[in-house]
């Protein structure tokens, strides 16, 4: 009977401390961006990459590299920094659209990627980085 009692409380432990550690890697395992001013902070890897994909590469036909500058001294890109203005464009655009939506297509809660924006990157670019007015 003893020996049942310590199993059961050993499992019990087990079971506990391996909760933590598992709540624990997801409450500060997505939070590590910086410099997100438009995005929600709390972004998810793979909800900013598919931002990053189907907003950004899709919708302007541009990579990474058009609004993230490289590190110093290397050619990995500093996501943090705000070195290129076409970054702050980027933002001002993300801003411009959440507007749009809200204003004239009744989006109370608008985010960048979300599948009910009426008006996204694509609308106006449709692959271009610099679309020409008409």
């Amino acid at each position: 009977m003893c020996f049942n009692r310590k199993l059961i409380i050993i499992t019990s432990l087990a079971g506990i401390v391996s909760l933590c550690v598992a709540a624990t890697g997801r409450a500060t395992g997505d939070s590590h961006f910086s410099n997100l001013r438009v995005l929600p902070k709390n972004i998810s890897s793979k909800e900013l990459s598919g931002i990053m994909v189907d907003e950004f590469n899709d919708g302007l036909g541009v990579g990474c590299n058009f609004c993230h500058a490289e590190e110093k001294d290397s050619h990995r890109l500093d996501y943090a920094s705000d070195a290129k203005p076409e970054k702050e464009m980027a933002r001002m655009m993300m801003r411009m659209t959440i507007k749009i939506n809200k204003s004239f297509f009744h989006q109370k809660h608008s985010m960048i990627g979300d599948s009910i924006q009426v008006i996204t990157c694509t609308t106006c670019h449709r692959g271009e980085a610099r679309p020409e007015g008409k």
